[in-house]
């Protein structure tokens, strides 16, 4: 499989792993955007599309989109590169069903896989970079708090963590003002897949995910509608009572350990 690579130009960097988290809440953003669930999509489809939407958004025709999907096994590099990171050949790892790619966001090397929710917040968000990483880390930690999980980022380390296991990575790009890529949050990931790689390039912490924590399956369809609310509340105008994912039912909290899974009844099923 062929990689592909595309350079941002020099005054937009994305870079996640320096950004400074040292200078307060951001403003608050007032994005009214809407919601499209890709379910399970091959990672090449999904980066198509996404960048069908950004550039759709970016000329002004179609209003901030949130990208919600699930990939099969994939790794990806970003702008550092991130190939010493690999712990296996590539040939070994297409032979067992990863794609890679070399892709424009900011960061080194990550995985994304079945059961790992990824979004990618298609904002307008000007020159307002870490401002976003901020928020994208505050929509995040508000998901895992409702279900009494005490997460945060850490400086130096892009993405969200509970104590030192990283639960959802972030890598962004910004192309003519407007922001593609985004997060992924590790629900029922097989951690595993993570063997294969040095995750970001970090050496010295660990990944973990949601049904790790809770002790439980966590299924997507319980965190797809509070990662919708999460994101109202950061970006929007401060209330999650707008229409959640589009096409999907509401899927309710999150269930926090010893309580009762919530009911898909109703939701689709994953693929």
């Amino acid at each position: 499989m062929a990689h592909v690579s595309v350079v941002l130009p020099p005054t937009i960097e994305p870079d996640v792993a320096g950004a400074d988290r040292a200078g307060g809440m951001p403003r608050r953003w007032a994005i009214d955007f809407e919601v499209r669930d890709l379910r399970r999509r091959d990672y090449r489809d999904a980066w198509d599309e996404q960048r069908a939407v950004h550039a759709e958004v970016a000329d002004g025709l179609r209003p901030p989109t949130l990208l919600l999907v699930e990939h099969d096994p994939v790794i990806t590099f970003g702008r550092k590169g991130g190939r010493e990171h690999l712990l296996a050949s590539e040939g070994d790892l297409r032979a067992r069903g990863f794609a890679l790619y070399d892709i424009e966001r900011g960061g080194d090397v990550t995985y994304h896989g079945p059961g790992q929710l990824v979004g990618y917040p298609i904002f307008p968000v000007g020159r307002r970079v870490r401002d976003f990483l901020r928020s994208l880390e505050g929509a995040l930690v508000r998901v895992l708090a409702q279900v009494g999980l005490a997460a945060a980022g850490s400086p130096g380390y892009a993405g969200v963590w509970v104590g030192d296991e990283k639960v959802a990575a972030i890598g962004v790009a910004v192309q003519r003002n407007v922001s593609l890529h985004g997060f992924a949050l590790n629900v029922h990931t097989d951690l595993s897949h993570f063997q294969t790689i040095v995750p970001c390039g970090i050496t010295d912490r660990g990944v973990t995910s949601l049904s790790r924590l809770l002790g439980r399956h966590v299924a997507l369809e319980e965190v797809k509608q509070p990662v919708v609310d999460a994101f109202r509340l950061e970006f929007g105008a401060g209330t999650a009572a707008a229409p959640g994912v589009v096409g999907r039912a509401a899927a309710g909290p999150i269930a926090a350990p010893g309580a009762a899974t919530p009911d898909p009844t109703g939701a689709d099923a994953e693929p």
